[in-house]
């Protein structure tokens, strides 16, 4: 794929990061798909990273490529068949019956639009052939900004998102290395893939998030884990307001531990977008700056990295969000003035790369942020080990669903969905 357009701004390298083989995923149909009137999840927006990319001369300092539209089957390693055949038969000229959209959580949050499922298997392809770029060395970092769709669960779509990449590019990343660890950086509880992980101890969840009466109502700072599973998902529940410092101040120390007592082959990290200050669904108070910091900092740990997408509903912050990032990633740096582009009009009047914060309050007090971090820095110290298990034979749902009803008298007090779990 031409890159183009990669003279127009000098690009530095960053001194304190080495350099890093660097692929990125784009579909160039992606930016098409319409969720519908009024509806904020625009997938345009991958469009305008893109665009934003390729006037930096980013496409230039990586792999570009384009993915291959998932399998049906391999959809399957994770989700029920019948919840996938209805995403492949759903159309808005032919919808099911009430009954099948409320047994499938079809709704206005996730509606049925043209090309759903050749959505769900664009991004769903791209994050598994970034974990395959993983997987096979031939990649230190791999990105795909159209992924990152956390919320759906194996036979329901929650969210705006319907096919839950993250997990099936996880068990990707499963196939060769012992551990994964998984962190979300979305203001959303990343649920869906805390739900599929939350009995094994070979995938680490560590999710940052607002708490309280917001969607979807889960991350519990007590939720983590259950079974091989416990103390393996770490929930980190944040207030409205929260700026970069207070951010750091909880990120930094806390994924320092989990590296060195999980010590993952792997990272998974979601950079939902809605956690900038003046998202449109958002309430936190992150600079660009600030959420690509977290970018940078896990990939000081120069263990292979997959970079994914998420939420993020301000269009221009999200496209200024993850050229930035992609930089980070590449390990350059990229002047604040924005180059001219096709979509430069969205970015009056300021025509930066950064977001800066606003002067709402930050309603998360030093005293909260130190009970969290005490308590979250506890939870982490009470893991027995990293746990060093080969991969094995993955178990057919039937031997999991067999599993799930002899614990079941275990667990009645566990909120998990029978979703599918590599063995530990």
């Amino acid at each position: 794929m031409d890159a183009g357009g990669g003279n127009s701004l000098p690009l530095s390298s960053v001194g304190d990061v080495a350099k890093r083989r660097v692929c990125y995923f784009y579909e160039p149909e992606v930016g098409n798909y319409y969720y519908g009137q009024g509806h904020p999840m625009k997938p345009h927006r991958i469009r305008m990273t893109h665009a934003l990319l390729q006037a930096y001369g980013l496409l230039d300092r990586m792999r570009v490529l384009r993915p291959s539209p998932l399998p049906e089957c391999d959809l399957c390693r994770f989700h029920a068949d019948d919840y996938i055949t209805f995403l492949r038969s759903a159309t808005p000229d032919k919808v099911s019956d009430a009954h099948v959209l409320r047994r499938f959580n079809v709704c206005d949050d996730c509606p049925v639009f043209y090309g759903l499922f050749e959505f769900c298997q664009t991004y769903a392809g791209a994050s598994v052939g970034a974990a395959k770029e993983l997987n096979s060395g031939r990649a230190n970092i791999a990105i795909n900004w159209s992924g990152g769709l956390h919320h759906a669960k194996r036979s329901e779509a929650s969210g705006f998102c319907y096919v839950n990449d993250i997990v099936l590019a996880i068990l990707k990343l499963l196939e060769i290395h012992d551990r994964i660890l998984y962190v979300d950086i979305d203001i959303h509880h990343g649920d869906g893939v805390e739900e599929a992980f939350y009995l094994t101890d070979r995938v680490m969840t560590v999710s940052f998030h607002k708490f309280g009466d917001y969607f979807p109502g889960t991350g519990d700072i007590r939720d983590i884990g259950y079974d091989n599973g416990k103390h393996y998902s770490l929930n980190v529940p944040l207030d409205e307001g929260i700026d970069d410092e207070s951010y750091h101040y909880l990120f930094k120390p806390i994924i320092a531990k989990v590296m060195e007592v999980f010590k993952p082959a792997a990272v998974v990290l979601q950079c939902g977008a809605d956690s900038l200050s003046g998202d449109r669904l958002g309430c936190f108070n992150l600079s660009v700056k600030g959420h690509a910091e977290c970018v940078k900092y896990m990939r000081s740990f120069n263990v292979p990295m997959l970079l994914l997408g998420g939420g993020g509903y301000t269009l221009r912050n999200v496209a200024r969000c993850w050229c930035y990032e992609t930089a980070v990633a590449l390990g350059v740096e990229v002047e604040e003035n924005m180059p001219d582009h096709e979509y430069i009009g969205y970015f009056a009047p300021e025509f930066n790369v950064n977001a800066a914060p606003s002067n709402m309050e930050n309603k998360n007090s030093r005293k909260s942020l130190d009970d969290i971090r005490a308590k979250i820095l506890d939870n982490i110290l009470k893991l027995q080990h990293a746990p060093s298990v080969q991969f094995q034979e993955h178990p057919t749902y039937m031997e999991l669903d067999e599993e799930v009803e002899d614990m079941d008298d275990k667990k009645d007090d566990c909120n998990y969905d029978r979703d599918y779990w590599p063995e530990s």
